[in-house]
Order: C-alpha cells, then structure tokens, then sequence
C-alpha cells in the first residue's frame, strides 16, 4: 500500500538526517515528507539537501513555527492529495524507532483494516526508556483522564506514532481542528473513534530525545487539560441530555388503539 512517513520539524538539524536514514533503511517502499516550520537552525535546508539525492524523501515548507497540529494537518492534506493510502506520524528526535514502523504498518494493511494503528506505550509489551519518573505519571495520568473524560477506549491516546487509513482521513473534518501538541493527538483520536472508526494498539518502545531540546512546555499540559476537560463536560451533558430524552420516552402513556 502506498505509505507516507510524516516527520514535523522545528530546530531538528541534529536528529533529522538519522531519522530520515533509519526510515528509508526500515521501511524503503515507504515515502517520507518533512513538514518543517520555517527552522532557524537550517532543518529545512538539510531537508532539501535529502529531497535532492533521494526521490523518495519530499519537503513541506511551511513560513512560520504554527505548531504540531497544523503541521500534521498539512501533511495529510499533502499526502491525500496524492493517494497515498497509509499516512504515519513520526517524530524527528528518535523516540520513535523507526524499526518498529514495520509492525505498524503490517497490521494497518491486514484484512481488517483498522482506521487507525497506534504505537502505545502502555499496553503489554510498549515501555519507555530514559523517561524520568514524573513524565511517567503525567502521560498515565493523561490518558487515564481521557479515558475518563471521552470515553476513547485506548492507552495511549496522547502518543505520536501512528498510522492512519487514508481514507479515515478524508472522512475527518481537518479543516476544523485546532488543538497542537498532545492535545492534537487527543483530538485525532476521538475524532476516528466518534466516526466509529476501528483503533489498534501495538506496543512500542519509546526512547526519550537523546538531541535537541523537547518541545514539551507548560502551554501543551495546560491546552491538552482544558480542552479535554471542556470536550469531556460537553460529550458527558449530551449523554445525559440523551438519557433524559429515553426515560421522558419510557414514561409517556401509550396511546390507547
């Protein structure tokens, strides 16, 4: 199936070149596009530099820093507008091992066809590495409240290493997502579970950054919080508004015949 390897960038001009290296030796039938937002540290022209040796690597400039969120948006518009058929997510910094995307993309392409394959840290098998103890509890705890919150039956909603069916995409409405960081993640997971899409989970293991500086700040923990807890309140309310409606229904009189 023809596939496309996301990878987003901003201020990755140490760990590019190897995640581009180690994709194209793990999965070579695979394309690979760099979304990068305006870089000041030259990733987009080390992009280019790999785009003009390799036809399988392409570049999306983008003109300024716009966030995770939109730079998956235009990725997948890119990607769709060249039926592709699998669309994966994929960080530049090497927490996502490229050697596990096999698996992912193996499972994607079986029979029955999951919308969405995520590569979870928290199922059997998926472990972090290098991880500090209180990045441990806030991802947990994260998904524990989205699972709380939306209902959205999976570990590892907020993790970025997955595989979309393309045409899940397209029955998505992009153009309305907002949400960056984590966050974004969350989003796109409700999304496909609210289409009543298919979610697979296959563990993985994730390694944290060993180049550049994350991009985990106060603003991503804060915006995934208050958006899931707003898009929480308003899905619980319209369960209750529907569980009202059922019982008024239960207890009108029938009409005599």
């Amino acid at each position: 199936m023809r596939t496309l390897v996301i990878i987003p960038t901003y201020n990755e001009r140490d760990a590019l070149p190897h995640a581009i290296r180690r994709t194209r030796a793990a999965v070579p039938a695979a394309d690979v596009l760099v979304v990068d937002d305006a870089s000041p540290d030259g990733t987009g022209d080390l992009a280019d530099a790999a785009a003009a040796t390799d036809p399988a690597v392409h570049v999306l400039h983008r003109t300024a820093k716009d966030g995770l969120g939109r730079a998956y948006v235009a990725g997948f518009g890119w990607a769709l507008e060249r039926d592709y058929e699998l669309v994966v997510e994929m960080d530049a910094d090497g927490s996502h091992r490229p050697e596990e995307l096999p698996l992912l993309l193996e499972r994607a392409a079986l029979s029955d066809a999951p919308d969405l394959v995520l590569g979870s840290r928290w199922v059997p098998g998926g472990q972090v590495v290098n991880w500090p103890a209180h990045r441990e509890v806030l991802s947990r705890g994260g998904n524990l409240w989205v699972r709380l919150a939306l209902g959205v039956p999976v570990q590892d909603a907020t993790g970025g290493f997955r595989v979309y069916r393309a045409a899940t995409l397209r029955r998505l409405p992009l153009e309305e997502i907002e949400s960056q960081g984590y966050c974004f993640q969350v989003d796109m997971t409700w999304r496909v579970h609210r289409d009543g899409g298919t979610i697979v989970e296959m563990p993985i293991t994730f390694v944290e950054r060993a180049e550049g500086q994350s991009k985990m700040s106060r603003a991503i923990v804060v915006e995934a919080l208050w958006r899931t807890t707003a898009w929480g309140l308003a899905h619980r309310g319209r369960q209750l508004a529907d569980l009202g409606r059922q019982l008024a229904a239960r207890g009108r009189p029938r009409p005599r015949r």
